[in-house]
């Protein structure tokens, strides 16, 4: 049987406010690890959707994305799965009290980025740093540089 290999299409929010980032501390096989709020890509889903739902799921934050920070495609050392990951910065909305967060997710946490930065070790991915990285150089590409056809 041939094995049809496909990258894993993933998205992230890279939401700063105040100079502290929304991270996700969450549970992974690898132990707890921290992470932006990040998750898969839906069926029929637009990617500036996928991540607006993705960080209120994850976060109970809402957050309109309004550019791209980058794309990254990362194969895990394990070579099983290789990520493309679609990360995004945008606006910081309303914080929705009391919204269960998704399972596995432990809590959702404000750091700077020399405490990201610090917390490598605990990272979900090397992306985590990367897009950070990215956003903090000042990295944005209009939205209108993805086309989503329903």
């Amino acid at each position: 049987m041939n094995r049809v290999w496909k990258p894993n299409v993933t998205v992230a929010a890279v939401v700063e406010r105040d100079g502290r980032f929304l991270l996700v501390e969450e549970e992974t096989e690898d132990g707890l690890r921290f992470n932006q709020p990040a998750g898969h890509l839906d069926e029929g889903e637009s990617l500036v959707a996928a991540c607006a739902r993705e960080a209120l799921e994850e976060t109970a934050w809402g957050f309109t994305p309004t550019a791209l920070v980058g794309i990254y495609q990362w194969p895990r050392p394990q070579g099983d799965i290789t990520y493309l990951r679609f990360a995004f910065c945008g606006e910081l909305g309303v914080h929705v009290e009391g919204r269960p967060l998704d399972a596995g997710i432990l809590r959702a946490v404000w750091m700077t980025a020399e405490e990201v930065r610090a917390t490598a070790d605990r990272h979900r991915s090397p992306l985590v740093w990367q897009c950070i990285s990215d956003y903090l150089a000042g990295r944005r590409f209009p939205l209108d540089l993805i086309r989503h056809y329903d």
